[in-house]
């Protein structure tokens, strides 16, 4: 698998992004989405990265700065077909070793509390993600459940 930083220009980024977004709206209500279009993900203080196989894009995801310390996972998905082939996990290693590589000592994320959502929450428990309050600018949410974990 090929990790590298991306400038969200090709189609096929585009193409998961629209479907990550639709599933978002699909799974929660609007007030409740928290997941970045294009045009949030290309901010300064966010790293968008995709994985490729074979020139197949298999899954994105990204790293936003909070402050110093504190950075929050952003637009993880896999592709369908990528699907249960250790995709995600490796994508997550490796935003959580560039974090530990920036200083930062902390990294949060929220993720829906909806059964769409359990495999995700799954895979941040298995990397060490444990529950926690909201952070940064969210508010607490019953649709919403906030994870974070120490570098």
């Amino acid at each position: 698998m090929d990790i590298r930083i991306d400038d969200l220009s090709g189609p096929e980024v585009k193409q998961i992004l629209t479907e990550h977004l639709a599933d978002m709206f699909a799974a929660s209500p609007p007030e409740c989405v928290f997941a970045l279009d294009l045009d949030g993900l290309k901010k300064p203080n966010i790293t968008f990265w995709t994985v490729w196989e074979n020139g197949q894009l298999l899954g994105c995801g990204a790293l936003k700065i909070l402050d110093k310390t504190q950075g929050e996972i952003k637009s993880m998905r896999t592709t369908s077909a990528a699907r249960n082939k250790g995709v995600a996990s490796t994508l997550l290693r490796h935003i959580l070793d560039v974090a530990k590589q920036k200083g930062l000592n902390k990294i949060n994320l929220e993720t829906g509390s909806q059964d769409f959502f359990e495999p995700a929450r799954k895979l941040y428990a298995k990397h060490g993600f444990t529950e926690c309050g909201p952070f940064s600018d969210y508010k607490l949410d019953p649709h919403s459940v906030f994870m974070g974990r120490g570098l």
